[in-house]
């Protein structure tokens, strides 16, 4: 590793926001699961026990 290793490479990777990362990750993940993943979910709760 040459000396100047860690000044030439210490912009490559962006300073992350982890209050933007949290809000993102939510707002993508909850209307997700409330349209979609319940009543899947739901649907598949209930075939799996008509089944048995």
């Amino acid at each position: 590793m040459t000396p100047g290793h860690g000044r030439r490479f210490g912009h490559a990777v962006p300073e992350s926001n982890p209050g933007l990362v949290e809000l993102l990750s939510l707002g993508i993940t909850f209307p997700f699961n409330i349209t979609l993943g319940i009543p899947l979910d739901w649907m598949t709760i209930q075939w799996m026990w008509s089944a048995a």
